[in-house]
């Protein structure tokens, strides 16, 4: 964590030798529960390694949310946070939340308050996911130290557990980890909450006591399913399904493979990148674009008609038959997938 006034992985050089005493984190625009808790974590690191002991944390509100004043209610507390430090002459942390969602007038405020920061009594550390408005932008340019965190997925879990089970010394057997990550995800805190009472105590982690002791998964992108079924994964597709059928309602997935299927439908028949990008109306360097293109070729056209032909079944049955049909109806749709579209047959 490093000594107090030496914060972990910050270049001096460029600020005439003195720690800047604002830091930026930048996450990802739509982050996941991995994004957030590694934006979050950064922040309050920061915060400890400079010696704040005394931390006020401000949450902003979402946009359209109006005061009546230059700053609404909510963020009014930041004011004397950052004029005048710690009642107790500790050295006053303030952490600003989703700022992001400051208004244009708050932004104004906000970057007045820190060109007149008194380095001296306070350290202020603002996490945004995504641009923050121009007017603070400017102004942090040549105040704050800047990390910006990049898009969190699975495999950056995988790496956070590895690094959490050595540092905890916990005893875990081969399949514990893969279940842990099977039942979260690149949620990270809620991973770190579950490690915590294995931790407490100290019981051997296992596959099963993981499985059994835990049952929400969070929410993951669509995409992780189709993966499966393009790769003709029967296995791993009707878990992605079992998972997303926790959190989220069967019409949603079919929305979601409906527009996957068309767009590939579209690229076998398209001459070139760029032509398949305008025909659906996107940006030929866009990562689902390209992802798409990759695969064309690979799906016969009868095949992708089968599909959406089987979608459409589907969607049918789902808005009349009974609830208690809607998971078997989706499954016996995954294996049809699975087979019409997959490369590898199971």
């Amino acid at each position: 964590m490093g000594e107090p006034g030496e914060p972990r992985g910050f270049d001096v050089g460029g600020y005439g030798g003195h720690m800047p005493a604002v830091l930026h984190v930048k996450g990802d625009r739509e982050p996941g529960p991995g994004d957030r808790f590694e934006v979050l974590d950064r922040v309050r690191a920061w915060l400890d390694a400079e010696g704040a002991s005394d931390i006020i944390r401000i949450d902003v509100p979402g946009r359209g949310e109006e005061g009546a004043g230059a700053l609404r209610l909510e963020l009014e507390p930041l004011v004397p946070a950052l004029q005048s430090g710690s009642l107790f002459s500790d050295l006053q942390g303030v952490e600003v939340i989703d700022a992001q969602n400051l208004s244009a007038a708050e932004a104004g405020v906000v970057a007045e308050l820190l060109v007149v920061l008194n380095a001296d009594a306070v350290r202020v550390a603002f996490a945004s996911f995504g641009a923050l408005p121009p007017a603070l932008a400017k102004t942090m340019a040549g105040l704050a130290q800047v990390e910006e965190v990049k898009k969190f997925r699975e495999r950056d879990a995988a790496a956070w557990l590895t690094a959490d089970i050595k540092e905890r010394g916990l005893s875990l057997d081969g399949e514990a980890a893969a279940a842990l990550l099977q039942r979260f995800g690149s949620d990270v805190a809620a991973m770190e909450q579950a490690l915590d009472q294995f931790d407490a105590t100290r019981e051997k982690v296992t596959a099963k006591a993981v499985l059994d002791r835990f049952r929400n998964r969070p929410d993951e992108p669509m995409w992780h399913y189709f993966d499966a079924v393009v790769a003709g994964d029967v296995g791993e597709a009707l878990r992605r399904l079992a998972d997303f059928l926790t959190h989220d309602h069967p019409l949603q997935l079919l929305g979601y493979l409906e527009g996957e299927i068309r767009w590939q439908s579209i690229a076998s028949s398209s001459a070139d990148l760029a032509g398949f990008a305008v025909a659906v109306g996107a940006r030929d360097s866009d990562r689902r674009v390209a992802k798409v293109w990759k695969r064309r070729g690979t799906m016969p056209d009868s095949q992708l008609a089968r599909a959406l032909e089987a979608l459409v079944k589907a969607d049918r049955i789902l808005k009349s038959a009974p609830d208690d049909l809607h998971q078997v109806t989706m499954e016996r749709l995954t294996v049809a997938l699975c087979r019409w579209l997959g490369r590898r047959k199971r």
